[in-house]
């Protein structure tokens, strides 16, 4: 999984969470300690009082003294209401398809228990510090990934996180499948016997959809990252003209993604003796010398997918900005229904559990990111064409002699090429919005729905796709780096070379690259090329970026 710094304590009161706090909690899983703070817990305490008030006068309270969604026009007597909490929870098991991954299950009971700390759901501080405890001593429950319409909230994959608190089912603990109940008593926390509200209080909200969203985000970062690195060195492979980064040009469409791409970019590229310059062109052009037409022997300025590569990849960053305030907020609301406010003894009916922000920005988000493919693959096209990878070999083919008996037989990096546009065609089809296909359902009760958790597991799915193209294209780059002289090209750019030399062998023949790609994957994944490349963990989780790091001045020439 990939590596993210450790957070060592995290305070919940519902309000101060924050998106890359929940991922690096969720991808360590190394027991980050999370505490109830005290006025969460007066709040929550507050909330039980008034819901109990209400109870004790038989109003009718939706989902706690009454039936659930359609069925709410059916009222029961308060001696009913436990157990109608459990039939809740049992009900809705009966999710489908792979069991989300284990950061997902931690993110998922980490921004539930931050909602439930708002103090407005009616929920006992006991009930969410149990579901800590089990955060704590790895007690994951086994979600199903399918059967989230994403409003009412994610009922059916928290409904498997509320059945573990019971000691319903079959959780991951500690990276064994065991029993929920044997788990629970195996680490000394007794099962829950939920109160009235506490089931729908777990359930009702929308922290499963946030959980791949949160983590998509961080994961996108990651992929930002690599865009860069992988539009310097293609710089670098072609020998390209930089001055399209010169930040006179992006201070005259200052998008700010835009503007901090080429400037990572040209970060990434000081002290590169590969990659040139406008002014570098202008020395060696041949002169027109009184002539009336020059056919120049060098091209004056990139094809699209070199020179527009900050304009490509600064929408991803500004996508995610306003996609992480979105995710900010929600992972800091109180998504379920009824909410009840303690302080004018008031019950709230409404729907919080709609996670229209989080499809709409997931599905912005995976367009964007599938974009990148899209340019990697095209930048990887002109790398391995001799028609345009300004004098490298076919392909990137070792150059042999005529009479070298090896002549003609090998293709190097053909079927590479081949595979990153199947892989970028897939991601570049995921594209559709999935927060359009809302279906009425629930007997026309949830007659209108966000689909937040297909969008965001889709947003999670392109990630991954990306992260093959941009592993395809980097193992070329190398190669294409090597043939040139890695010794010419940026100090950074040469330490990240290095690091994927150390897990895939310069081609010198046709041989199987799967596994190499799954290797550079990895790296991708889990930070490895950004923390060679000099910015680390802290840094990227507090969104400092390697300009912000490095002493070199940048070249002006690029």
């Amino acid at each position: 999984m990939p590596y993210v710094p450790t957070v060592r304590h995290l305070e919940l009161d519902g309000t101060g969470l924050s998106p890359r706090s929940v991922a690096a909690a969720a991808r360590r899983g190394d027991g980050t300690r999370v505490t109830l703070g005290a006025a969460a817990v007066e709040r929550m305490h507050a909330s039980v009082g008034l819901k109990e008030s209400l109870l004790a006068q038989e109003v009718p309270i939706y989902a706690v003294s009454t039936g659930f969604g359609d069925s709410c026009v059916r009222q029961i007597s308060p001696d009913k209401a436990h157990e109608l909490q459990r039939n809740l929870v049992l009900y809705h098991l009966n999710g489908v398809g792979p069991a989300a991954v284990p950061a997902v299950a931690r993110a998922t009971l980490l921004i539930r228990a931050n909602a439930l700390a708002k103090g407005v759901s009616a929920i006992r501080p006991q009930a969410v510090s149990t579901l800590l405890e089990c955060l704590r001593r790895d007690i994951l429950p086994l979600i199903p990934e399918r059967g989230s319409v994403g409003a009412s909230g994610d009922l059916v994959p928290l409904c498997y996180l509320a059945a573990a608190l019971i000691g319903e089912g079959k959780v991951l603990h500690r990276g064994t499948v065991r029993p929920a109940l044997d788990a629970l008593r195996g680490e000394g926390i007794e099962p829950l016997r939920l109160a009235p509200k506490e089931g729908i209080a777990l359930i009702n909200g929308t922290s499963f959809a946030a959980a791949y969203a949160v983590l998509a985000a961080w994961d996108a970062r990651e992929l930002v990252f690599v865009a860069e690195l992988a539009t310097a060195m293609t710089l670098e492979a072609l020998h390209g003209n930089a001055s399209a980064l010169h930040p006179f040009v992006h201070a005259n469409k200052p998008h700010p993604g835009q503007v901090r791409s080429a400037e990572a970019i040209r970060t990434l590229l000081a002290g590169s003796r590969l990659a040139r310059s406008f002014d570098d062109i202008l020395v060696r052009r041949e002169k027109l010398a009184g002539r009336s037409y020059l056919q120049l022997n060098e091209r004056i300025q990139e094809k699209y997918s070199v020179r527009c590569a900050p304009q490509i990849i600064g929408i991803v960053r500004d996508t995610l900005d306003w996609t992480e305030r979105w995710l900010e907020t929600e992972i800091n609301s109180a998504t379920d229904n009824p909410l009840f406010d303690a302080d004018e003894s008031a019950l709230h009916l409404g729907g919080n559990f709609y996670a229209g922000h989080v499809g709409q920005s997931m599905d912005s988000l995976k367009t964007g990111v599938a974009g990148l493919a899209n340019l990697l693959d095209r930048q990887l096209a002109l790398v391995v064409d001799e028609k345009f990878n300004e004098g490298l070999p076919p392909n990137l083919v070792v150059a042999r002699r005529p009479d070298d008996p090896g002549a003609g037989l090998h293709h190097g990096f053909k079927g590479m090429q081949i595979a990153a546009s199947a892989v970028t065609a897939e991601a570049l089809k995921q594209t559709g919005p999935v927060s359009v296909f809302s279906r009425s359902t629930e007997a026309h009760n949830q007659d209108i729905v966000s689909m937040g958790t297909i969008s965001a597991r889709d947003a999670r799915t392109v990630n991954g796709l990306v992260r093959e193209v941009a592993a395809i294209h980097l193992l070329a780059l190398a190669q294409a780096i090597d043939l040139r002289g890695a010794e010419n090209a940026s100090p950074t750019v040469r330490a990240v070379h290095g690091l994927i030399r150390e897990h895939s062998a310069f081609v010198t023949h046709d041989r199987r690259l799967d596994q190499d790609i799954e290797a550079v994957t990895g790296l991708i994944e889990t930070g490895a090329l950004r923390r060679a490349a000099g910015l680390g963990d802290e840094d990227f989780a507090a969104g400092r970026e390697l300009a912000d790091r490095v002493d070199t001045p940048v070249p002006e020439r690029c």
